[in-house]
């Protein structure tokens, strides 16, 4: 049977990563940023208008204000919408989905190696603390990547002009002065990578502890004068 120490940390584990776990789930429902621009009718000289457009991860929000001529509000599913427009803001936005839904999975994974470990002994396999390193861990990196391609599409990318043209319905706009900031649903991606990687630090406390704790029972045969050893 484990030990008391090895229980302890192990259920640690597993639950700083169920947390984690939640909040990615959370994060993913929630607002992740917002985009505003000035629009104008195309062939005018002044602004007389702005649009704003909260993203979600599956839903959006756009509030068109003469843009270009009376506006509206309006919501949206993201990835059809962005499907129908078609190019690079498309494929990012499924990317970072898919990203964060392999996060989901390792997390998961991580969970039952964890408890797993709670109750048995596999040791150096797949199923011990290498298992919650490799699954946590790219759980970490993972949502680092999904963040940088998230901001990537939202401030590089023309994803939120492709999308007030598209609600422009034919009536070409002229769209500038695009600013954006990030909303609670993205920075709660970092707090997911800071409880992988704690999850993981749990177990390499125990993964060393255990190691130098098998040093220490060796050493006394090393340390043994070669006339000992010879019987």
């Amino acid at each position: 049977m484990p030990s008391r120490q090895k229980v302890l940390l192990f259920l640690s584990s597993a639950l700083a990563t169920a947390n984690s776990l939640w909040v990615l789930g959370f994060c993913m429902s929630t607002n992740w940023a917002e985009t505003t621009m000035e629009c104008t009718r195309n062939g005018t000289s002044f602004s007389n208008g702005s649009a704003m457009i909260t993203f979600k991860l599956f839903d959006g929000n756009m509030n068109r204000i003469f843009c270009p001529l009376f506006g509206s509000q309006d919501t949206f599913n993201v990835i059809p919408k962005l499907v129908e427009i078609g190019g690079t803001p498309a494929v990012l936005h499924c990317l970072v989905v898919v990203l964060l839904v392999l996060c989901l999975l390792f997390s998961a994974c991580s969970i039952l190696i964890s408890l797993y470990n709670s109750v048995s002994n596999p040791y150096e396999t797949y199923m011990g603390p290498i298992g919650i390193y490799v699954c946590s861990s790219l759980s970490a990196c993972l949502s680092v990547v999904a963040l940088l391609i998230f901001a990537l599409n939202i401030t590089m990318t023309s994803m939120a002009e492709d999308l007030v043209q598209n609600f422009a319905e034919l009536i070409v706009a002229d769209l500038r002065n695009k600013s954006s900031q990030m909303y609670l649903g993205y920075y709660l991606v970092l707090l997911y990578t800071g409880l992988s990687l704690f999850a993981v630090g749990l177990i390499y406390f125990y993964d060393h502890a255990a190691y130098t704790h098998r040093r220490e029972q060796e050493r006394p045969t090393e340390d043994a004068p070669k006339e000992i050893m010879m019987y």
